[in-house]
Order: C-alpha cells, then structure tokens, then sequence
C-alpha cells in the first residue's frame, strides 16, 4: 500500500480526478475508489501466500503446534490463490459498480508515466541483488511442494528436504546473501548492512513468537475447550461447515477492531478446540480464522492499509464502511465456499 499509493496519487492527479475544480471540492468518487482498491487489494493478496501476511504465519504455525499437521508453502499456495483471485474479481466489480470514473479523457496520464518510467532509470545492483535472493527464497519455498506432488509427504526425500531446510532456515539463508552480495565491491559496500539490518521492527517478531506461546497455553491448559464449549451452545454449530463458518465470522468481527494478528491468536486455538469437541477435524476451522483475519475492510483501524489510504483526505469514513461491509460478507462467503471445495482436494481434512 505504502508503495502504490503515491503512484496512484500521481496517476490521479494527471487524470485531474484528485479533486473536483472548486476549492475545498470533495474528493472524486473515483479517487475515492481508488484509494480503497489499494487498500484492499493488498489486504486481499496477503492471503495468496504464507508470507503473505502475520496471520497466515500464525494460522499455519498453530495447526502444526495443536493439530501435528505440516502445510507447506506450495499448499497454502494451492488453496490461497484461487481465493485471491475470486476476491480480486469481487473487489474490481464492486469498486467499479460503487465508484464509476466521472472522466472519460485520460488527461496527461501518459506523459506522466513516461516521466515517472524514464525517472526511475534502469536496475541498480542493489535491485538485482534483491531480486536474485527473493527468487531463491521462492524457489526454495515451493521445491518441497513440487517434491511432495511426485513422492507424496512421507516419501525419504521430502523429509529429508523439510528437515535439512524448513521455512525459517530459508529465509535465514535469503537475507544472508543480501550481506554478501556487494553493490560496489571496489568499497565494499553490500546489499545489507547490519545497521541497516538493526532497524528491523524486532517488535513484531517478538509478537508472532508470543502469540503462538499465547496460543498453545490457551489451548494446553484446556481455557480454549472451555471457551469452545460456551461457543457450542450459544451458536449451535455442530457440523464441520457450520464450525468453520463461525470461526470465520468471528474471527472477521473481532479483526475489524483489534489487530488482525491479535485476531488470529485469541481466535484459532479456541476453534481448534471447537473443533475437537465436536469430533470434527480442526483444519478448516482454523484455515477459516485465519483467512477471515484478512479481512478487516470496515474500519481505518482494522488493518494498516485501511489507515494509510485513510489519512490521505480522500475517504470518508462513511465510504469505507459501506464498501467494507458488503466486501466483508462477500469474503465471508468465498473463504468458506472456498475451504468447502479446496480442503478436501488439498488433503486438509
């Protein structure tokens, strides 16, 4: 969000979109637009893949933690994407039924992005080296799941794979090449420095390994089946869908006015325990919370992107809740609708 949105500003400005003529004019429905499309397209493509976004990180670490069940890369891959690009075309037809453009001419829209285009100039080393250590990481990332597809998961090579070079030792192993990769060798200047490296939000780190500690205590010391059991009959859901469906939406309420990562450590464990009570399999439940957590759409508050585009000036409040709201049911429905079919093609059941 932070790095389209003074492109989008640039680009609206051209168009003469911004703003109306008059001063202290509104903003155009179609900034308006806009500016949410970013927001929420970036909240929806954190959903794609682990790295995505701290919930999914969560989500994937809890099920393993509370339920022994390894998802990989390339399987979260499989059932994320397809609803990435469900909610994309959702969000597109949505934004465009909900803010038309009012300008039919596209203004100096061209000669601003062939600037734009000629400024930024070609590759610096530095953007290579970054480049060439992401698509190792990738790479990596997705190799155990291609392994898995010819194998299956308990063959000798995908554990050995999975044991020598799980997700953390691979992300490890991508930043490292950052500090060795010179941008001027001649001064020996790297990709990374460690000052620069000592300005990483620590804070956060420390958050995801705490909810997860949170979470195993919660679900350890049996509050999460107490919690689950209070959820039971108030809610009446017994069936696997049902159990899901509520996870979903109460993890999506909660994640409208809480942090999305706070969201998914209260949520998850105590659906896992749902799930347990009822007999049914923990899996999609919590796939569901943690999906749901993504979704914050409402509120400036629900989730960083929404606060960014908000602090622009050029959407009310009014404007967001009322996109949020129909965009939160519409997400609602495909995560479900999407675990229905995916889990059990996917084995996550």
């Amino acid at each position: 969000t932070a790095m389209m949105l003074p492109i989008i500003l640039g680009i609206l400005r051209a168009m003469a979109n911004l703003r109306s003529q008059e001063a202290g004019g509104e903003a155009s429905s179609y900034a308006t637009g806009s500016m949410l499309f970013i927001a929420y397209a970036a909240s929806i493509g954190g959903i794609g893949t682990p790295i995505g976004t701290v919930p999914n990180l969560i989500g994937i670490g809890m099920i393993d933690r509370l339920l022994g069940i390894k998802i990989t890369f390339f399987t979260w891959m499989l059932l994320g994407l397809p609803l990435v690009i469900v909610m994309y075309l959702i969000l597109f037809f949505l934004i465009k039924g909900l803010y038309p453009t009012q300008s039919t001419g596209m203004g100096g829209l061209r000669e601003y992005l062939t600037a734009e285009k000629q400024a930024l100039g070609g590759w610096s080393r530095g953007q290579m080296n970054v480049l060439i250590a992401f698509a190792i990481m990738i790479s990596l990332w997705l190799l155990p799941g291609f392994i898995a597809l010819f194998e299956g998961a308990e063959g000798p090579l995908y554990k050995l794979y999975s044991r020598i070079l799980p997700e953390g030792v691979v992300a490890i192993i991508g930043v490292s090449f950052l500090f060795f990769l010179p941008t001027n060798w001649k001064q020996k200047e790297f990709t990374l420095s460690w000052p620069q490296a000592s300005r990483i939000d620590w804070g956060t780190i420390l958050l995801f390994g705490g909810g997860l500690s949170l979470g195993s205590m919660v679900f350890s010391t049996r509050l999460a089946e107490v919690m689950g059991q209070k959820i039971i009959g108030l809610t009446g859901a017994q069936s696997l869908w049902s159990i899901t469906a509520v996870a979903a939406l109460s993890a999506l309420i909660l994640t409208e006015f809480t942090s999305n990562t706070a969201a998914a450590n209260m949520i998850i464990p105590v659906f896992v325990a749902v799930s347990k009570t009822a007999g049914v399999s923990g899996i999609p439940p919590a796939l569901g919370a943690c999906l749901a957590c993504s979704l914050g759409f409402m509120l400036p508050v629900s989730t960083p992107p929404n606060a960014i585009v908000y602090g622009t000036g050029l959407v009310p409040i009014t404007r967001m809740i009322k996109t949020g709201i129909i965009l939160d049911i519409f997400g609602l429905c495909a995560i479900v609708l999407m675990l229905r079919l995916l889990c059990p093609l996917l084995g996550l059941l």
